[in-house]
């Protein structure tokens, strides 16, 4: 039986039905304290367009947490968090905070029209289950005022107005949950929504001006049954202001359950609006220029580069070659303005290549035979190089809630012949917080390859640091079979050689082939020397990109790891025309769950985004463990030809 308080909501609902909505808003709806898009603990049905990404950074009574947050779809929400719990001692390390990381995940059912969005999802749903929950939640609005209705199970089925969970009265599976914590890492789906009780939350955001937003809650947080030592509740409501600084920045303060204060910041991005379609840029030519160097000028202002071009009665041929562009439609669309803008109306033909890969050839010998040489590019060596402020992050550390250091980083690419180059990453680190990591792995399993990431941190401040220094040497013997040997420091772990092999097509959606690289550990102070471990990696790939419903790329490898473990891995990712990518990736080796130890297996996120015009990129995993490692290699030829495959 609803209590008469639900009773008076679900009115409300009704009463809203029948209102024009207020729909998702980036501007209005923020994440919460949690990382999702929400009130204030309590999650809401709505959603960023594909492609906004954030993060969230939350300061509490118990939890300090840091999350980031992906919109793969506009109907899908991911995100990945870590929490300092105070007050809770960390096992083994009593003198200082309990750690913890997790997934969340957030699904839309349903579109707001007449009837309300609605929406479902899990918090920790992966993880060590001190966080875990589920709900399903809808969201409806009525002008500047958004009503939230919902339930959720076990942290999200708080202490008060419990009702029976009514999943039971579909099977009676759902009656039980098991209490136990578990090390994380593993999907538990026979605890998801399932408890003797749910309990129902709602609450209510209004904009009360442009830039703010007031944010009132029923916090269902279970503060009775939790690890987390959560102050005794003196109110079941939680207020909060929302502040958007700009459209990019967000600040919120909470009066949580009667008893503290918080403050949440929050960075987001939509690239939709910050990255605007691409403009084509007009080059300056002279009176005197012809038509071939006028479009020679078009093509390299807008990041392609002319090898050729010969000329017959009919058509012209041009061999480009860039590095900028990720959508062959994008590169057909500048070609064919560039030709307009240069007075060229014959048919164009194009070979165009990467690192001298040739990825697409409608040039044939015909063609070639009939044709003329009006153009052929110097090939004299050129220099490529780029030097910038970079932050690196060091998180799940158990010596402090969070490491960093901002660092000068220089890369350079010293192009030899068009298909031989010359790479190198180094790195000055300005200030960091790395020398106390002090704290041993706890498991070195079954070889150490990335277990002593801590040693390499803590060198960091020791003048100018060799990050990568190797030799690329790429090669097409046959149309689309493409082959790269690299030799040299490969990573800031790492050095070797090896080769790499792809079959790939630009109008098919598959690619496949095979690396093999033979590596040796660098030493800790990031020179020359190296340490005793050797090992051959190798892998068979196999990728596949889907144009369907849900688009979608995948890569699939198996093979043997840095560690010497034999498994494979699965990847899923989404990448946008502006470059944005966002990705999930899990390996499974014959490393059990249990001599892998917290977090079961090596998994994490990994993501391409643009900040303030620079393309971060970034992989996060909960925690840095042996088994499953993989070179971190600059290229692979799946990365450099998939750029001419459309993206949907």
């Amino acid at each position: 039986m609803f209590k008469k308080s639900h009773k008076s909501f679900l009115y409300l609902i009704f009463i809203f039905l029948i209102f024009p909505l207020s729909g998702d808003s980036f501007k209005y709806n923020s994440f919460n304290n949690h990382g999702s898009v929400g009130l204030i603990n309590t999650p809401t049905a709505r959603f960023y367009n594909e492609a906004v990404h954030g993060v969230t950074m939350y300061d509490g009574t118990p939890d300090q947490k840091i999350t980031l947050t992906s919109n793969p779809y506009d109907w899908f929400e991911a995100s990945f968090f870590y929490t300092n719990v105070q007050g809770l001692p960390y096992p083994g390390y009593e003198y200082q905070d309990y750690k913890d990381k997790g997934f969340n995940v957030k699904f839309r059912l349903k579109k707001e029209g007449v009837l309300p969005a609605i929406a479902i999802g899990a918090y920790d749903f992966a993880g060590t289950g001190l966080y875990s929950s589920e709900y399903i939640v809808a969201s409806q609005g009525i002008n500047k005022l958004d009503f939230h209705y919902g339930i959720g199970w076990d942290r999200l089925g708080g202490d008060n107005g419990r009702i029976k969970n009514p999943l039971i009265y579909l099977h009676d599976s759902f009656e039980s949950r098991a209490s136990d914590r578990g090390r994380g890492g593993r999907l538990e789906p026979e605890k998801y929504f399932s408890g003797a009780t749910v309990t129902p939350f709602y609450g209510i955001s209004y904009v009360l001006k442009d830039d703010l937003v007031l944010k009132i809650e029923k916090d269902p947080t279970d503060t009775e049954g939790s690890r987390l030592r959560y102050d005794d509740r003196n109110s079941d409501y939680s207020i909060g202001l929302q502040y958007s600084i700009s459209d990019n920045f967000d600040i919120g303060f909470s009066y949580e359950r009667g008893n503290f204060f918080s403050i949440r910041f929050v960075y987001k991005n939509d690239p939709g609006i910050s990255l605007k379609k691409y403009d084509y840029k007009e080059a300056e030519t002279n009176a005197n220029d012809n038509q071939y160097t006028k479009l020679i000028k078009n093509l390299e202002e807008n990041g392609i580069g002319v090898e050729r071009i010969v000329e017959s009665s009919r058509s012209i041929g041009l061999d480009l070659t860039q590095f900028i562009h990720n959508d062959i439609r994008l590169i057909e669309e500048i070609v064919s303005e560039a030709a307009v803008k240069a007075g060229i109306t014959k048919e164009i033909k194009k070979d165009i290549s990467i690192a001298d890969l040739r990825a697409i050839s409608e040039i044939d010998d015909d063609f070639e035979n009939r044709s003329q040489l009006i153009y052929e590019r110097d090939t004299s060596r050129r220099v490529n190089t780029d030097t910038g402020l970079r932050f690196r992050p060091f998180l799940a550390s158990r010596e402090e809630f969070f490491k960093g250091a901002f660092l000068i980083e220089n890369d350079t690419e010293f192009i030899l012949r068009k298909n031989f180059f010359f790479n190198t990453n180094l790195k000055y680190v300005l200030t960091d917080n790395f020398d106390d990591l002090r704290f041993p792995p706890v498991d070195t399993y079954p070889a150490q390859v990335r277990s002593d990431i801590k040693q390499y941190l803590k060198n960091m401040d020791e003048g100018v640091l060799i990050g990568r220094a190797q030799f690329d040497y790429y090669l097409t013997p046959k149309e689309n079979h493409h082959f790269m040997a690299s030799v040299g420091i490969l990573e800031d772990m790492f050095s070797g050689a090896g080769i790499e092999y792809l079959y790939a097509k630009p109008n098919i959606n598959y690619a496949y082939g095979f690396e093999i690289f033979d590596v040796q550990k660098r030493d800790y102070e990031w020179g020359f020397g190296h340490l005793d471990y050797r090992n051959t990696t190798y892998t068979a790939n196999f990728y596949y990109r889907n144009y369907g419903l849900i688009p979608f790329d995948m890569k699939f490898s198996a093979g043997e790891y840095l560690a010497g473990d034999i498994g494979s891995t699965i990847e899923f990712s989404r990448t946008f025309r502006t470059g944005v990518n966002f990705g999930v990736f899990a390996t499974f080796t014959d490393v059990s769950f249990d001599q892998f130890g917290e977090g079961s297996f090596d998994k994490g996120i990994f993501f391409n985004i643009p900040i303030y015009g620079n393309f971060i990129n970034y992989t996060w995993r909960p925690l840095t463990k042996d088994p499953g490692a993989k070179l971190v290699r600059r290229n692979n030829l799946n990365d450099l030809l998939v750029k001419f495959k459309p993206i949907n």
